[in-house]
């Protein structure tokens, strides 16, 4: 009866891994990670960056992509310096014959809009960017010519170099009326009547 005792398992041995079992369930259960919240997170990280990417990107493309300007029919209105369109028997009204003014005109360029003789106006705008170097060329009415301040090019009133180191003329565009009276531009595409030979600037 004594040996057998000796043989009996310790109650105290049974309970210790009991406990020792438990702990590691705990313990596992602790170090679960969830998968959807995995993936939730993953999702975030994932989103926010492309906010941010795209953020830093689409400014940087649209820098590269010229501005669009124009009412669906290929014309782009003229505009002061202030950006208000011009409206042609408004405009001729506050100018002389020979008046030479610039106005906002294909893509933005400053672009001449030219009052004949008669009182109305040029059928061509002239771009004001000086083909040399590309100052601004302002119109000198004492010389009844534009006349480049960086390097002394010049131009004829038709845009038509007259004097170097310019070596084009000034880039043209259609100047038209519209139904509603807005004095509107246009690509010109077709000869150069200056010099007989393709637009340079197509």
């Amino acid at each position: 009866f004594g040996s057998a005792a000796a043989f009996a398992p310790s109650p105290a041995t049974k309970t210790r891994s009991t406990m020792t079992a438990a702990n590691m369930v705990a313990t596992e259960s602790e170090f679960y990670i969830d998968q959807n919240r995995r993936n939730l997170m993953n999702l975030i990280l994932v989103g926010s960056a492309a906010v941010t990417v795209g953020g830093l990107a689409v400014p940087y493309a649209l820098f590269f992509v010229p501005p669009g300007a124009g009412d669906g029919t290929g014309s782009t209105p003229a505009k002061d310096a202030l950006g208000n369109e011009l409206f042609a028997k408004e405009y001729l009204a506050s100018k002389k014959a020979g008046d030479h003014s610039l106005a906002q005109g294909l893509k933005g360029d400053a672009t001449y809009l030219i009052v004949k003789e008669d009182g109305t106006l040029e059928d061509f705008g002239l771009n004001a960017i000086c083909t040399h170097l590309g100052c601004v060329v302002p119109w000198s009415a004492a010389n009844n010519k534009f006349m480049c301040p960086c390097h002394g090019s010049q131009y004829d009133t038709s845009g038509a170099v007259v004097r170097g180191p310019a070596p084009l003329p000034l880039a043209l565009a259609h100047l038209d009326v519209d139904e509603s009276g807005k004095i509107v531009f246009s690509s010109w595409s077709e000869t150069d009547f200056r010099t007989d030979g393709k637009p340079w600037w197509t």
